[in-house]
């Protein structure tokens, strides 16, 4: 890619969005056009010391855009509202949905290079497995109104006939510095280690598939930050340009809730002391007890490994968290 041209990278404040600007200019791309809605948050002090040419809204980017084609070589979408728990389902459609897909329409009109933030929340409880394979897209059953949003734009790319002139990702539990802002939304990582410091123990839920899963032992595909950056940002090389699809973001491990929290406390230097709780009533109807990325198609482009999860957990705890710093 040429760095004189500008690549357009939105949700651009958030963890990944704010990781991959720090990715692009650790390789020397600094011509980025970043979109974010920052509102009144600390969210801003995620994009303090990096490049880029301009701050805006989400609702400017269409009116930046008008003639400028010839200026902008990719879009890297990774805007959204990401909230599993969010119910306002003519918010979700519009911010989510359809604002990805003008983008998209823009994009591939000027035939410029466009990435997107899909979910592998799309997956729905995992009965119907986690294979990235777009013909089995319309098999998918999101299981809450945030992966409904996503999924509907996978679909709409497929319909539309043009996934393989784009290339949507399937994120799955990533974590990582830089979330701050992200409240109830944030990693366990986050959240376990400032409970961990306040009361020296780990809450997790019991299981509700006892057949299954012991209490703690319900399982995630977690991925660190820096490398779901990578990932991301290798759809960028010259070599991948015409390379199209649905992927999966992920480690390709499963790791259980028991394993995470052992490694927290490792890396706070603290004794285990792990507590299970019942699962709330609401949370029980939605909850995935596993998901575990099917990386084959990835692979099969470039042979990536992970960091394990016990080393990516260490580096966030106490070059990050412990220090209040971000990346």
């Amino acid at each position: 890619m040429h760095k004189e041209q500008v690549i357009v990278v939105t949700g651009a404040a958030g963890m990944i969005g704010s990781g991959t600007v720090r990715h692009l200019n650790d390789r020397g791309f600094a011509n980025l056009l970043l979109v974010d809605d920052l509102k009144t948050g600390e969210k801003w002090k995620n994009l303090v010391g990096k490049q880029f040419i301009d701050l805006l809204s989400r609702h400017q980017i269409f009116d930046w855009l008008q003639g400028r084609d010839s200026e902008v070589s990719a879009i890297i979408h990774l805007g959204a509202c990401s909230d599993t728990m969010e119910t306002r389902a003519d918010y979700l459609l519009e911010n989510n949905f359809r604002f990805s897909i003008r983008l998209a329409e823009w994009a591939l009109f000027h035939n410029k290079r466009f990435i997107y933030a899909s979910s592998a929340a799309t997956y729905g409880d995992g009965s119907r497995g986690f294979s990235d394979n777009e013909s089995q897209l319309q098999e998918l059953r999101p299981i809450n109104m945030y992966a409904f949003s996503k999924h509907l734009v996978d679909l709409w790319m497929q319909r539309e006939g043009v996934l393989g002139r784009v290339v949507g990702l399937k994120y799955f539990n990533v974590f990582g510095p830089n979330e701050y802002h992200k409240a109830h939304m944030a990693s366990m990582v986050m959240k376990m280690t400032q409970i961990v410091q306040n009361e020296g123990m780990i809450r997790l839920y019991k299981s509700n598939e006892p057949l299954r899963f012991a209490d703690g032992e319900q399982v995630r595909d977690f991925l660190y930050l820096k490398d779901a950056v990578k990932m991301t940002c290798l759809f960028l090389e010259t070599s991948f340009w015409n390379v199209g699809g649905i992927y999966n973001i992920g480690s390709g491990r499963a790791t259980s809730w028991n394993a995470l929290a052992r490694s927290l406390f490792h890396a706070l230097q603290k004794k285990e002391n792990i507590h299970y709780i019942d699962m709330p009533t609401q949370l029980q109807r939605q909850y995935q007890n596993y998901t575990c990325a099917d990386m084959k198609k990835f692979q099969s482009l470039q042979h990536f490994d992970a960091a394990p999860v016990h080393e990516a957990v260490c580096e966030y705890v106490q070059d990050f968290l412990l220090k209040d710093a971000r990346w």
